[in-house]
């Protein structure tokens, strides 16, 4: 494939990670940041050294704060934004996306307050005209061992065919293994209520209830996802697949999972204000078990293991009472 201009938006660990496999590859990458500090400081530095340090970028990778810079000429863009931002920085973005390019969302999570996939957000911003150009990329994938080339196999999902296809070539390498499906509610909810279970099995682990706790945790979780993912349209299979048990696993179990550390520490007793205020980087879980309560609540789907981590992270439960009402629930059949 021959190399091209590609603008990565978003300047955290993991749209850091994708710029560098996708300058590895040969494509010239544009990484944009919020601020021209930053930028700076990724660009004289050679490597963004606050959010994935001791990874070198290639130099056909570049750093900017200006968004307008970042989008010139592309002929694909890539959002890492996280969800609480990424409405506002579409709305700038949206007069300066060269008509017709791949975009591709690499962000998990459900919007406060209008409870949206992050597909919504984008379909709500960008005109229909643009609608086709819309893919999601999810899977088990840590930014550090991406940056790192450790083989890494990950889905990515849209309605174009010719936009999915686009996608999957231009970031698979012999080291970042692409599938492709059509399931775009199916990968965008693994992706995002993975976060919120792996802060429960972060809690048993930080309890220190063993590896039987955390398998259950695991299986019940996804049997959670998929019951509001299938209720909302998902193809049960996707969950069972990499955006949905791939991810969870690794999320849940993960030493690099920043979701799974907050639950170490709020089952070792510390706040979750503590917590955060002591965190470089997002932990998209704690947002996003508050919208997945509420959503739950809109649509009437039980999911028991993720209201337990909301009312730990919002109402102050201890985990101890948690882990007490979860295990003490009327018994049911398994594929209830």
């Amino acid at each position: 494939m021959e190399s091209r201009q590609i603008a990565v938006l978003g300047a955290g660990s993991w749209g850091t990670a994708i710029g560098k496999l996708l300058a590895d590859k040969g494509h010239h990458v544009r990484l944009w940041a919020r601020s021209t500090e930053r930028a700076e400081a990724i660009t004289s530095a050679g490597e963004n050294a606050r959010y994935l340090p001791g990874f070198p970028l290639p130099p056909t990778l570049t750093a900017t704060g200006d968004l307008a810079t970042a989008l010139l000429d592309a002929s694909m863009v890539v959002s890492v934004i996280p969800t609480h931002g990424l409405r506002a920085v579409l709305e700038s973005a949206k007069p300066m996306i060269p008509a017709g390019v791949t975009i591709v969302s690499a962000t998990k999570g459900i919007e406060e307050g209008t409870l949206m996939l992050v597909s919504n957000i984008f379909e709500s911003v960008l005109p229909k005209t643009m609608h086709w150009q819309l893919t999601y990329l999810g899977g088990p994938s840590f930014a550090r061992e991406v940056a790192d080339g450790i083989p890494t196999a990950v889905c990515i999902a849209g309605h174009d065919r010719d936009s999915v296809r686009d996608a999957q070539l231009t970031f698979t390498t012999d080291r970042f293994r692409v599938y492709n499906t059509e399931d775009v509610v199916g990968v965008e909810l693994g992706g995002a209520l993975k976060n919120v279970i792996a802060i429960a099995a972060g809690v048993a682990d930080g309890m220190g209830l063993g590896h039987n706790a955390r398998a259950g945790l695991i299986t019940r979780g996804l049997a959670e996802i998929s019951r509001l993912a299938t209720s909302m349209g998902a193809h049960p299979l996707t969950l069972s697949g990499l955006a949905g048990m791939g991810d969870l696993v690794l999320t849940c179990t993960g030493d690099l999972s920043r979701n799974r550390q907050v639950g170490i520490e709020l089952g070792q007793g510390k706040t979750i204000d503590e917590i955060l205020s002591s965190m470089n980087m997002v932990a998209e879980g704690v947002r996003t078990a508050k919208s997945l309560y509420n959503l739950c609540q809109a649509r009437g789907v039980e999911m028991p293991i993720s209201h337990e981590v909301y009312r730990i992270l919002y109402e102050g439960k201890s985990p101890t009472k948690a882990l007490t009402d979860l295990m003490s629930r009327p018994l049911r059949h398994e594929r209830e």
